[in-house]
């Protein structure tokens, strides 16, 4: 059996399932979980509460330091306008300096943790004892984030939804520092025609047999 702490490292595009795959994982192996891309959306709260303009990087970096993580709630961060601040701060080299060390120091806390997010696999912890890249269609995804607004009681457009993730991905893709990527040893799950149990079947099949070899 793998030593522990151990990391299972869950990468991919906006919408593409990789949250609610890391929270099913993190529940069956018993391991905390760490969505981090609401690190950066504390952050950019912190910011918009505080009425600072959000190009702050000396600003960005203090809140990025100061924030609790264990306090993160995803139904407030979750809000559109903390979304499109967070793409904005994201880019920082400072803030990303500060939100990698905090997340290197969540994953090697207890007896490991589940990390989701755009670059864990081949930046926060390349070490990772598995590494996942989820991801789907741009349309599939869209349909999902659509449909998951009105199921919430919101209202939504389904093509500026679609226009929204390809300007992300293209975003988090080209970006210059730890742009979205597959790491190299990463397996791969395309969730188009998959649904959440049946990725969650192929995910523990790759993480036990991982289990067994370490």
């Amino acid at each position: 059996m793998a030593e522990l702490p151990y990391t299972i490292a869950i990468d991919g595009p906006a919408a593409s399932g990789k949250g609610t795959l890391a929270r099913r994982i993190a529940a069956h192996y018993g391991l905390r979980h760490l969505d981090t891309g609401l690190t950066y959306r504390a952050v950019a709260r912190e910011l918009l509460q505080a009425g600072l303009p959000l190009d702050d990087e000396r600003s960005a970096i203090a809140a990025a330091e100061r924030f609790a993580i264990g306090d993160m709630r995803r139904d407030v961060l979750a809000d559109h306008t903390i979304g499109e601040a967070a793409s904005k701060i994201a880019v920082m080299p400072g803030v990303r300096k500060v939100l990698v060390d905090r997340q290197r120091r969540f994953a090697g806390e207890g007896s490991g943790a589940v990390l989701d997010g755009r670059d864990i696999g081949t930046v926060v912890c390349p070490d990772a004892l598995v590494k996942l890249y989820v991801t789907a269609s741009p349309e599939i995804r869209a349909t999902r984030r659509y449909h998951e607004i009105l199921s919430n009681g919101g209202s939504a457009d389904e093509e500026v939804i679609l226009a929204d993730i390809r300007k992300r991905d293209d975003r988090d893709m080209n970006r210059d520092d730890s742009p979205l990527k597959p790491a190299t040893d990463a397996h791969l799950l395309d969730t188009s025609e998959m649904t959440i149990e049946a990725a969650f079947q192929g995910a523990r099949e790759r993480i036990d047999a991982a289990l067994k070899q370490n």
